[in-house]
């Protein structure tokens, strides 16, 4: 395979969104994790260009579920990292303009649609992401859920902003409290990037 998937780089220290998420967790969260799904849709990718050249059907769609599930991880991670920032960064300060706008007309208020979502989030049975996107059709916003590394294109939404609540994301910090880890996490959510994913998907 001529073009190999790379880790993104970090856009800020290991230790730079303490003490919403720990170096510890970001440390593991990344360079392990989201290496590994880099290293493992490479793997997978070299194993389906081998058995599309020999014809093997069953390996072929053996190689199709670990890119589905790796390339959704990578991609889903890629988006994370960026909608996330140091508070001295700008992480946590309110969206404004057009996105401002639009969660105010759908969800009444930020602080509305926050406990919406994470209702939403907490009740995802087992690991997932849970996920604010723009319906291209409808012209609007939608929260929805993913299993496991599933990628919201899957569904038909453009990701905006993604929260990862497998338990690697949180459990080192804030244990088996997964609405915690919620409450908490937007105090470093990087909404410049979200209004920016917002105007492009407008597009």
């Amino acid at each position: 395979m001529s073009n190999k998937f790379e880790l993104p780089k970090l856009p800020y220290a290991l230790n730079a969104l303490e003490p919403i998420i720990s170096k510890e967790i970001m440390d593991i969260h990344y360079n392990k994790h989201h290496q590994a799904y880099v290293n493992n849709l490479n793997i997978a990718l070299e194993k389906y260009e081998a058995a599309e050249k020999t014809g093997n059907a069953s390996e072929i769609v053996a190689q199709l579920s670990a890119i589905n599930f790796n390339g959704g991880g990578h991609i889903n991670h890629s988006i994370f990292w960026t909608n996330l920032a140091p508070q001295d960064q700008g992480g946590g300060e309110p969206p404004i303009g057009e996105l401002a706008d639009a969660i105010a007309d759908q969800y009444e208020s930020l602080d509305n649609f926050i406990t919406i979502f994470n209702g939403i989030a907490a009740a995802i049975q087992g690991s997932g992401w849970a996920w604010l996107g723009y319906n291209k059709t409808k012209k609007s916003l939608e929260i929805a859920t993913c299993a496991n590394q599933d990628s919201l294109v899957t569904k038909g939404l453009i990701p905006l902003l993604g929260i990862d609540v497998w338990e690697h994301a949180y459990y080192l910090q804030y244990k088996n409290v997964r609405p915690e880890y919620l409450k908490s996490i937007w105090k470093v959510v990087n909404w410049k990037n979200v209004s920016e994913r917002y105007a492009a998907a407008k597009k």
